[in-house]
């Protein structure tokens, strides 16, 4: 395990989280959104990511206590009034850095809504898996993780649903998590 890898790890392990019942967003829910995944998308944009990646397209997302925190049950109410989604996914920020209060809002939709769940991370998918806990607990409960962090110099514009040439698209089996083919 290199040193990234260790504080990537101890990243997800550490990260500040919202108090029980609660998320911390960035901006409001997004809906109708064809770019963050297959079809017909919700995308909650979470606050809060230690990976400060150079050319970030989201700085404000960074800082931990900006944001809004919004009580999960009212996330909740406000995603089954929207109509004719097929998914929802997890953006940032770094929805990994807040893996209890995403994995409850990904059951919810994928059980009341059947919606499939998708989430970005700039940690790579050996990282979660390795930190373990609520994060991958939460990795567990998607169909598909657009993982690593965006690297400017390997930025492509080409690329479906990714900013730069190291990400990968997982398609995951739900509930535990395998990989079961990459793009």
């Amino acid at each position: 395990m290199n040193d990234w890898d260790k504080i990537a790890i101890k990243n997800i392990k550490t990260a500040p989280q919202p108090p029980e019942g609660y998320i911390r967003l960035s901006g409001p829910l997004e809906h109708d959104n064809i770019v963050n995944g297959d079809g017909l998308r919700a995308i909650i944009w979470t606050q809060g990511c230690p990976n400060h990646c150079k050319g970030c397209q989201n700085p404000e997302t960074w800082d931990y206590n900006s944001g809004v925190l919004i009580k999960i049950e009212d996330i909740l109410e406000e995603l089954k009034k929207i109509p004719g989604q097929t998914g929802l996914t997890f953006c940032g920020g770094e929805p990994f850095v807040q893996p209890k209060a995403c994995r409850e809002i990904s059951e919810y939709v994928r059980k009341e809504l059947g919606w499939d769940v998708w989430s970005f991370s700039g940690f790579k998918y050996e990282q979660i898996k390795e930190a373990g806990g609520e994060a991958w607990e939460f990795l567990k409960s998607l169909d598909a993780l657009i993982d690593g962090p965006f690297i400017l110099s390997q930025k492509d514009l080409s690329l479906k649903f990714r900013g730069s040439k190291n990400q990968r698209i997982l398609h995951l089996e739900h509930g535990t998590g395998k990989i079961l083919s990459m793009e």
